[in-house]
C-alpha cells in the first residue's frame, strides 16, 4: 500500500462530486483558495463547451483540517455540481421518479456508452456516460491541488503546456530544456486561452477551434508536463508497479481521452542510436546540485527517470488526448434496443479540451510523487518528513 490514498465517486449532473484523500501529514497550511486556484485553471481554455458557463466550482473541505492545517486525517471534500437543479428527478435516487427523463438508446462512438452498457446489463447509456463523463476529473483536480501544495513545501514543482492541437504544433525538443526554461514556458502557457507558449501558434489554433466548432466537429492534441526539484532515488527498480515511470503513465493513461504517454525523448528514440540517446553521466561538485550529489547530465533524453527511479534531471512527460467523442456533426451508430441503424445521441460538449487536459495531468502527476515522496521520505507530520527529507539531502551531498 502506498502513502496516499484517494478515491472520488459522484456523476456528471448528479448533486456533487466527493474525494476523500488519506496520507497527507499534519501542520501543511491548506485553504479552500488554495483548491479553488487549481479548479478555475481547469475550466479555463478556449473551445470549452456550455457546461463551463454553468459551474463555477468552489470547493468544501468537509474534514482533515482544523483551523488552515491538516491534521492527518483522510481530507473529505465535496464540490457541488451547480447544473443538478436541472436535473433533480432524472437523477433521483428515488424509485418513484423512474421514467421521468427518457433512456439513453444510442450510444456514442469513442465513450465508454457500449461498452459500459454491456458489462453492467444497463439498458439506459445514461447509467455509464454520468460517471465517465470528464465531469470527475474535476475532483481529481481538487485532490491534486493538495498534493501540490504539499510538494511545493520542499521546492518541487508541476507544471504543463500544449504543444499542439489539431495540426497546429509547437517544435521544442524538452530533452535540451532545464528547470527554469520550463517554469518559463509555463507562464507562457499560463498566458494563453490554449496554454501554448507559442503567441503566433496561439492566434492559428483559436482560429481552427472556431473553425471546427461551424463543422460540428472536434480537436485532439498533444500536451507536455513536467516535474522540477525532485532529488535522486523517487520509484524503485524492484518490482513492476513500484517503477515510476510506470505509475506516472498509467497516471496520466487514466485520464479520458488520453491514448498515448511518453517519457523523455519518447517514440523518437526508437529511432537512434544507443549512443545517441544515453544521457551520459558527469560529476562536479560545482555543476552538480543538492539533488543529485555533484552528479550532472548534459542531456535529458530519459526524462528524468532510469530503471524506474528518478534521476535528479526534470521529469518530462507527453500525452496525446483524442478529440472528443461528443459531436454535433452526429457519428452513425446502433439504437441498443432496435438495433437499427441510427445518429448516435448528442450531449453538451467542448470542441476541444486538451488545455484542461493538461492541468488534470499536473494532478494526477503530483499525486503519484506525492506519494513517491511520502514512500521515501514520510513521517506523521510535515516537521518530521522535512527531517527525513534534510538528512538524505545530506547523504547525497556527502557523495
Amino acid at each position: 500500500m502506498g502513502a496516499i490514498r484517494f478515491l472520488t465517486a459522484g456523476e456528471s449532473h448528479g448533486k456533487g462530486l466527493i474525494g476523500i484523500l488519506e496520507g497527507i501529514p499534519a501542520g501543511l497550511s491548506l485553504s479552500k483558495d488554495d483548491i479553488d486556484f487549481e479548479l478555475r485553471r481547469r475550466q479555463g481554455g478556449y473551445g470549452r463547451g456550455g457546461r463551463m458557463q454553468i459551474e463555477e466550482d468552489h470547493i468544501d473541505i468537509i474534514s482533515g483540517v482544523r483551523w488552515g492545517k491538516t491534521i492527518g486525517s483522510p481530507i473529505a471534500l465535496f464540490l457541488e455540481n451547480k447544473d443538478f437543479k436541472n436535473w433533480k428527478e432524472a437523477m433521483s435516487i428515488e424509485p418513484s421518479d423512474v421514467g421521468s427523463i427518457d433512456a439513453v438508446t444510442k450510444p456514442r462512438p469513442g465513450h465508454a456508452d457500449l461498452a459500459g452498457l454491456i458489462k453492467y446489463a444497463h439498458e439506459d447509456v445514461r447509467n455509464i456516460l454520468e460517471r465517465s463523463s470528464a465531469r470527475e476529473t474535476a475532483m481529481r483536480v481538487a485532490v491534486g491541488a493538495i498534493t501540490k501544495k504539499f510538494l511545493g513545501i520542499f521546492d518541487i514543482k508541476i507544471g504543463s503546456y500544449v504543444l499542439q492541437i489539431g495540426s497546429h504544433k509547437m517544435n521544442l525538443k524538452s530533452s535540451n530544456l532545464r528547470g527554469r526554461q520550463l517554469i518559463r514556458l509555463f507562464h507562457e502557457a499560463e498566458r494563453s486561452p490554449v496554454r501554448c507558449p507559442d503567441k503566433r501558434l496561439t492566434s492559428e489554433i483559436i482560429s481552427l477551434i472556431d473553425k471546427t466548432k461551424g463543422e460540428g466537429d472536434s480537436l485532439g492534441g498533444i500536451f507536455e508536463v513536467f516535474v522540477i526539484g525532485l532529488p535522486i532515488g523517487l520509484g524503485s527498480h524492484i518490482q513492476w508497479d513500484r517503477r515510476i515511470d510506470g505509475r506516472l503513465a498509467q497516471a496520466i493513461m487514466s485520464i479520458q481521452a488520453i491514448k498515448g504517454v511518453e517519457i523523455g525523448g519518447g517514440f523518437e528514440i526508437g529511432s537512434r542510436f544507443g549512443s545517441e540517446v544515453m544521457d551520459e553521466i558527469f560529476y562536479s561538485k560545482s555543476l552538480g546540485n543538492v539533488l543529485t550529489g555533484g552528479f550532472y547530465r548534459r542531456t535529458n533524453n530519459a526524462g528524468g527517470i532510469e530503471g524506474g527511479i528518478t534521476n535528479g534531471m526534470p521529469i518530462i512527460l507527453r500525452a496525446v488526448m483524442k478529440p472528443i467523442p461528443t459531436l454535433r456533426r452526429r457519428l452513425r451508430s446502433i439504437d441498443i434496443k432496435t438495433k437499427k441503424p441510427v445518429k448516435a445521441i448528442y450531449e453538451r460538449s467542448d470542441i476541444c479540451a486538451v488545455p484542461a487536459a493538461s492541468i488534470i495531468a499536473e494532478a494526477m502527476v503530483s499525486i503519484i510523487i506525492a506519494d513517491a515522496f511520502l514512500d521515501k521520505f514520510g513521517g506523521d507530520s510535515i516537521s518530521e518528513t522535512r527531517l527525513n527529507y534534510e538528512s538524505y539531502l545530506k547523504y547525497l551531498s556527502s557523495i
